[in-house]
């Protein structure tokens, strides 16, 4: 399911329209007010357009490390430490527990990226529910930046699946048509040897990688 050869720039495509309900727009300013209290950002718009700009107010003055570690936090502050110790010392990742977050990832998270759905995964002579397919990543797609997926998205979240709940997490965006597989249970690569690695701006100006990715 990983990717094996970096992306093209995407092939162009209408901007997708979204209309959120009380739930997701309750859920997008949340997340909103939490990133902007630990990276000291100001929020100036609302709505999903408000929270594309504070992500951005912190990556600046940010390395990627420093730019996963803010999201690591606000990670954190939404879920209680009580619940995370509980996760993590009580669930081990089985298929079962790996299948339970698959599901749960695509009706928790819609709002935050777009329609999800859950894809198999082989596993030996069987196939395993714990893969999801971003159809079309909305952050990806509003923030039109492949260091914010990385540093904001992809790399902190794999870290807080792993560390604070105990359940190895891959995710492995796909630059070209801007979804994303994710996979639970799967212990992702090193960042170095990922695609996203040597993924250039998706702005096409330049062949070189992406500087965010890499804190050039």
């Amino acid at each position: 399911m990983l990717l094996e050869e970096p992306p093209i720039n995407p092939t162009p495509q209408p901007q997708t329209v979204y209309t959120d309900g009380w739930g997701a727009r309750w859920a997008i300013a949340l997340f909103t007010r939490q990133i902007a209290a630990v990276a000291g950002a100001t929020v100036s718009e609302g709505g999903y357009a408000g929270f594309v700009a504070v992500s951005r107010q912190l990556m600046r003055g940010r390395n990627p490390a420093q730019q996963q570690a803010v999201v690591g936090q606000v990670l954190r502050s939404l879920v209680p430490s009580p619940l995370r110790w509980l996760v993590r010392t009580g669930a081990r990742p089985t298929r079962w527990v790996c299948e339970t977050n698959a599901w749960f990832a695509t009706v928790l998270f819609p709002w935050l990226v777009g329609p999800l759905q859950r894809v198999p995964v082989p596993s030996g002579e069987e196939t395993e529910q714990r893969g999801v397919k971003i159809q079309r990543c909305r952050y990806l797609e509003a923030s039109g930046c492949v260091g914010a997926c990385v540093n904001l998205c992809k790399m902190p979240t794999q870290k807080f699946f792993a560390e604070e709940l105990g359940i190895p997490l891959t995710m492995t965006p796909n630059f070209a048509d801007l979804s994303c597989e994710m996979v639970f249970g799967q212990v992702p690569p090193p960042v170095t040897e990922e695609a996203a690695w040597q993924q250039p701006c998706l702005d096409g100006r330049s062949p070189l990688p992406c500087p965010q990715v890499r804190g050039g």
